[in-house]
């Protein structure tokens, strides 16, 4: 094969690199390819590795309330495994991603990419070096090939060996000729350009617009995992009392991260323990609605990180087994509406009566207008009492 005897559509090397990126992206391929970008707000799709058995780790998102959360799992090099053994591994993604947009937004920072043109301008001028004794190279295959060239023009015709000899020996100046033009042509083409002043300052930009751009809510979840591909190479997961995250940056920069432990759903929707202690303290003197009403007040938030309603305190009651408002008041002694009317000799609707004009003292237990009543002891109310006071008193 003869490199561009021939014009092309496009340069050799962007046709390799689509060869490599389709390489990555066939899923056909086996598990340990990096996968294209998909959708999907998982930043280590096609980047994570188990950290256990050394194989790419799969990406899958369950629905909550809140959106979309990624978890990765490992399912082993092989299926066989995988139905012998189960997972490998398998970590919530939540923690995981923030910890790794933390990193890189830390990362590209102006100090950062100052050093990294630092560098740059070193190898430039290594490879400026390097530039120069390959240039002196291919001028004294030149500057040889001509000479041999020549001692074969002063040759006598008559002397066919020896023109045969020089001739043979121009040949091999040529072909060497050849050879340190092309590689030295190659070389040209893989090392680095020289960064102009204007390259500079759109590089140092980038620490100001970086920041910017990964926390702008506008920048779709494709985007920022292509910006993640720029600059990880691979991220190796392992899991045990703590996840800890082997971050290689691509050029061969490693970073290690030791996060918590991500909890589980029920552990991080679980119930704040200090609204649950005032939630029992408040059912013994307030029903449902004046409860959440208070817990509010207080600032106090469900699991899910919501307001607390009335359904919700019945609901956190009954999960945590706390008593409800009418077994307290039953516990102090308060009697239902029957219990209080054969008590008094008087009917239910009586003592419903009694109740809205306040002979009585009642107690509401929940928000359906439904009532436990104190114990009136030995006096009771008792029924017709105004008409009776009122006829004495005309008797008199």
């Amino acid at each position: 094969m003869i490199l561009d005897a021939h014009p092309g559509y496009i340069a050799w090397r962007d046709y390799e690199e689509n060869l490599r990126r389709l390489q990555e992206n066939a899923q056909i391929q086996g598990i340990e390819k990096r996968s294209a970008v998909r959708e999907g707000p998982s930043l280590l799709q096609g980047l994570a590795i188990c950290g256990v058995c050394g194989s790419r780790m799969t990406v899958g998102y369950r629905q909550r309330k809140a959106g979309v959360y990624p978890f990765y799992i490992c399912q082993g090099p092989r299926e066989v495994d995988r139905i012998d053994k189960g997972y490998c591994q398998r970590v919530s993604g939540y923690s995981l991603d923030k910890a790794i947009g933390s990193l890189l937004v830390e990362t590209v920072t102006p100090l950062a990419l100052e050093v990294a043109l630092s560098v740059q301008q070193e190898l430039q001028s290594r490879w400026d070096e390097a530039d120069r004794l390959r240039r002196l190279q291919v001028d004294r295959a030149r500057y040889e090939s001509e000479l041999a060239r020549r001692r074969f023009l002063r040759v006598d015709p008559d002397s066919r060996l020896v023109a045969a000899s020089l001739e043979a020996e121009w040949n091999s100046k040529l072909h060497a000729l050849s050879e340190a033009e092309q590689n030295y042509e190659r070389q040209c083409q893989a090392d680095q350009l020289t960064v102009s002043t204007v390259q500079r300052e759109q590089v140092l930009a980038l620490a100001t617009n970086f920041p910017q751009l990964w926390n702008d809510p506008g920048t779709a979840d494709r985007e920022r995992k292509r910006m993640v591909r720029l600059l990880i190479e691979d991220v190796t997961i392992r899991k045990g009392e703590q996840v800890q995250l082997d971050v290689r940056f691509r050029g061969g920069v490693s970073k290690t991260l030791m996060l918590p432990r991500p909890l589980s759903f029920c552990e991080s929707h679980k119930q704040n323990p200090a609204m649950v202690a005032q939630m029992d303290r408040l059912l013994d003197d307030y029903n449902y609605a004046d409860v959440a009403r208070i817990l509010n007040e207080k600032g106090f938030k469900t699991g899910d990180g919501l307001q607390v309603t009335s359904p919700a305190v019945g609901y956190i009651r009954k999960a945590y087994r706390l008593k409800s408002r009418c077994e307290q008041l039953r516990e102090r002694g308060l009697l239902t509406a029957s219990e209080i009317a054969r008590r008094c000799g008087v009917s239910t609707n009586t003592i419903f009566d009694w109740r809205r004009k306040g002979r009585i003292c009642a107690h509401a237990i929940n928000d359906r207008n439904q009532f436990l009543y104190e114990d009136p002891g030995p006096n009771p109310p008792r029924r017709h009492a105004r008409k009776v006071w009122i006829d004495e008193s005309l008797s008199r």
